[in-house]
């Protein structure tokens, strides 16, 4: 079977609704569906988050974060942490466990220590993401972190999928890094029921054609692609940047208020990063 064989069967599978998520999603998953509900309560979602001990650390990690603490109060509770974190951020967290295990599914040790980096450069691009919201593209910041988070999803699953297709490891990864990523990505994400908000912003992504000035979600996904410091494994294996030529990001922001931004929102990042990593 050829790479273009490859992504079209993975393509309809995810497409069809075939995902494979790990058992330890299930939790995350019903907060999910329980935040679809217009009419949830957060005694609802306290009592599921509280059932899985990866769910709650994470809710309540980053609850406990610079980026939604910045008084320095920290909590334990878990209702306390929904409550200082709001339903949209908890949708985004809960989001985050299911991603995260996708990592866990790779079968062979180089897909798996390739999933390991990818996780690791989703946590930066979340973070990024979010602070280049509030600072520079004016977009929302919880917006930016959901898609932050969500937008490697595609490489994730195809190198969970790198068992059943050894030719995705084997075959040059310019065969289908890239618009292969993309095509598998939009099949999950629908399926995911990802809001279009989102999907939009990683159709841009995908095309990777940054906007001057850089004004929407997209383009806050793209900024924060560029400026994290861990780069995408897979883009790596390429032998360039994930988009070609580096954007020249000093330029369109200005390299002072760059600098200014990124120094005073560095414990922010750091400390959301470390958390969606707990």
């Amino acid at each position: 079977m050829d790479v273009q064989a490859a992504l079209d069967a993975i393509a309809d599978q995810a497409a069809n609704g075939d995902l494979v998520f790990p058992a330890t999603a299930e939790a995350a998953m019903r907060v999910q569906r329980i935040l679809d509900n217009p009419d949830s309560s957060i005694d609802q979602l306290s009592k599921v988050v509280a059932s899985d001990p990866l769910l709650c650390a994470r809710i309540v990690g980053v609850a406990n974060s610079v980026a939604y603490n910045p008084s320095g109060r920290s909590t334990s509770d878990v209702r306390s942490a929904i409550s200082r974190l709001g339903f949209k951020t908890l949708r985004t967290l809960a989001t985050s466990v299911v991603v995260r295990q996708m990592q866990g599914l790779p079968q062979l040790p180089e897909s798996r220590v390739l999933a390991s980096r990818l996780w690791e450069h989703t946590t930066h691009v979340a973070a990024l993401a979010r602070v280049i919201a509030k600072h520079i593209t004016r977009q929302d910041p919880e917006a930016a972190f959901f898609a932050g988070v969500v937008h490697e999803v595609g490489s994730f699953y195809l190198l969970a999928q790198a068992d059943k297709f050894p030719v995705l490891l084997h075959a040059d990864p310019d065969s289908w890094f890239g618009e292969g990523e993309a095509r598998v990505g939009r099949a999950v994400l629908h399926t995911m029921g990802i809001p279009a908000n989102i999907l939009e912003a990683l159709e841009v992504f995908w095309k990777g054609y940054l906007s001057m000035p850089a004004e929407s979600l997209g383009d806050t996904l793209l900024l924060a692609d560029q400026l994290a410091p861990v780069e995408s494994p897979l883009a790596e294996l390429t032998g360039v940047s994930r988009h070609g030529a580096p954007i020249d990001i000093d330029l369109m922001i200005g390299d002072e208020m760059l600098h200014t931004i990124l120094t005073d929102s560095a414990a922010e990042v750091a400390s959301l990063a470390a958390a969606l990593n707990a």
